[in-house]
């Protein structure tokens, strides 16, 4: 009998050589996903040996890109979608415009036509969900508010290229390509039906999903079958994917991200996340190959200059334009270079729309050739931008006065206002994060009636909090002027309610040293952060799975006490 072995030997060979070309990028101290695209660039057509089927590796890298949609939405609430909605959509859209702009100026200087260069701007303006939601998780800040902000303005960006490539058709014959109409009336109806199908989509998931998911996921969860539960999880991501795609003609990626935000609302849904987890490690490592296998290296040879053209304009930029933006909305310096960082690349969405203008006639062969090219290179070059955040921050506002000026002052809510009760900055507890956990225990202090103050990088929660009569400041608390705003010195006890790991030793030193004498009470809900701060650190550590085990045996033990007497 005849086998077809090319989705084996493609897998066997992709896994295979990232896990080779990963060991040595780790080696030397590079990011895996290095060595994840350079064995693509291996088992491509443009090197010579073995190459492995492109499409089917294009179609395992799009399930990759709907669990990793899904991840991310099992962690991103609807609520915290709109809670970004001020910097999100304005934000994305004008960097998006501005970037378009950029790319169509150059391709302009290379002889390009306006539809050629349009379509080349707007392949350059859509960054990589599939590669931001990597260097968050890394980094543990995909629930920080920064994380949350990058997140947000990417999947607007998300939306709108979807409409882009539903709208491409019908402008093509306008633009000088092969289109389906030219007339007004045909583009303005091909809007509407786009639109009307994305609405249909959401209220689908939000009347319907949002009652039918998390009870499935509830009622297989009462089978006690693990296999069962992680087959649903897989089902659903995949399933809403496919579902939202080709009834309502949506990308896979913002169903299943969709689908996420929904069984979010399941009390299942932490053990959805872990379970769900390796799969979407082990196909975002067939993303990065099969983004690989598109490159084709000799354009480093032939067109140098254009090369660099492109990834200056996706690294420099667009970081540039997104840092303008988010100053000139009036949010702090670190929240702009947070923003810039997961702007300076590109990824899947790039690729389609590139595609779709090759088959369109609305872009050359040499045109997709770059935008892979960009795409590479800024994939493989942003660890290393993000990595030059924190310093980078820490140089500029050391030498700048404006910098300093921008990194707070620019915020409304970073400072106290004047009019805060005297019991608000004497004797108070420092309250950093209002989450779901600093939510409780302000709730908690308010009924004891303990004063306190809020600091919280949400600005428009803050913004709430102040309206509700609460002290808050905004902004992050490893910013020692956060903490002065919030009068540490003056304080009780600082509690740090914030999910953010990577900042709690710094924001512990920050307080000791305005006040050495200050109790601290922390939470994580990393258990090796834990061990290492309850190691390092003499102050209260709280482990969220241990609090709770422990409140679940008191209260069997206290019922069994009651038993026997």
């Amino acid at each position: 009998m005849d086998h077809n072995l090319s989705l084996i030997t493609t897998i066997a060979a992709a896994f295979a050589l990232a896990l080779v070309f990963g060991l040595i990028a780790e080696k030397l101290k590079l990011p895996a996903l290095i060595g994840y695209l350079f064995a693509g660039i291996l088992i491509g057509p443009s090197t010579p040996g073995f190459v492995a089927d492109i499409e089917i590796a294009s179609q395992l890298s799009e399930i990759g890109v709907m669990l990793l949609m899904f991840g991310v939405g099992l962690h991103f609430s609807i609520q915290d979608l709109m809670s970004v909605k001020r910097i999100a959509l304005p934000g994305a859209l004008a960097q998006m415009t501005l970037a378009t702009l950029l790319g169509m100026l150059v391709a302009h200087t290379w002889g390009w036509s306006m539809g050629h260069g349009l379509v080349f701007g707007l392949s350059l303006s859509c960054a990589s969900t599939v590669v931001l939601l990597k260097a968050l998780e890394s980094r543990r800040i995909l629930e920080s508010m920064n994380g949350k902000i990058a997140v947000g303005w990417l999947v607007v960006e998300d939306m709108v290229t979807v409409l882009v490539l539903v709208l491409m058709p019908a402008l093509a014959g306008v633009l000088g390509g092969q289109g389906e109409a030219t007339n007004a009336s045909a583009i303005w109806e091909t809007i509407g039906v786009t639109l009307l199908e994305i609405t249909g989509f959401v209220v689908v998931m939000l009347v319907v999903g949002k009652r039918v998911l998390p009870w499935l996921l509830w009622y297989v969860a009462g089978t006690g079958s693990r296999e069962l539960f992680t087959l649903t999880v897989i089902a659903v991501a995949i399933g809403v994917a496919v579902f939202a795609s080709s009834l309502f003609h949506v990308s896979f990626a913002l169903g299943a991200f969709f689908a996420g935000m929904i069984m979010r609302e399941s009390e299942y849904s932490h053990r959805a996340a872990e379970d769900s987890l390796p799969f979407r490690d082990a196909f975002a490592v067939l993303f990065f190959v099969s983004v690989g296998m598109l490159f084709d290296p000799s354009i480093l040879i032939k067109q140098p200059a254009q090369v660099l053209s492109v990834v200056a304009i996706i690294i420099l930029g667009k970081s540039l334009a997104a840092i303008a933006i988010v100053l000139a909305l009036r949010y702090p310096l670190n929240t702009a270079l947070t923003v810039a960082a997961s702007l300076g690349q590109i990824g899947e969405f790039s690729f389609i729309l590139a595609g779709l203008g090759v088959s369109l006639n609305l872009l050359s062969q040499d045109g997709m050739s770059l935008v892979l090219a960009g795409a590479l290179i800024s994939i493989a070059l942003n660890p290393l931008v993000f990595a030059s955040i924190k310093p980078l921050t820490n140089w500029v506002v050391k030498k700048s006065d404006i910098a300093r000026r921008l990194s707070l002052r620019m915020d409304p809510y970073s400072e106290l206002p004047m009019t805060t009760e005297r019991k608000f900055l004497e004797g108070q507890v420092v309250l950093v994060g209002y989450g779901r956990v600093g939510k409780r225990i302000a709730q908690s202090l308010t009924n004891a009636a303990i004063p306190f103050v809020v600091a919280e990088q949400n600005r428009e929660l803050v913004e709430k909090l102040r309206k509700q009569g609460q002290p808050a400041v905004s902004g992050n608390a490893a910013d020692p002027m956060v903490l002065i705003q919030a009068h540490i010195a003056n304080a009780a006890m600082l509690i740090i309610a914030t999910p953010d790991a990577m900042d709690i030793r710094k924001i512990v030193d920050i307080a000791k040293q305005l006040k050495p004498d200050i109790e601290v009470v922390i939470r994580t809900h990393h258990e090796d952060e834990y061990l290492r701060l309850k190691k390092d650190l003499s102050e209260a550590v709280f482990f969220g799975e241990e609090e709770l085990a422990k409140g679940m045996s008191a209260h069997v033990l206290q019922r069994f006490e009651r038993q026997v007497v």
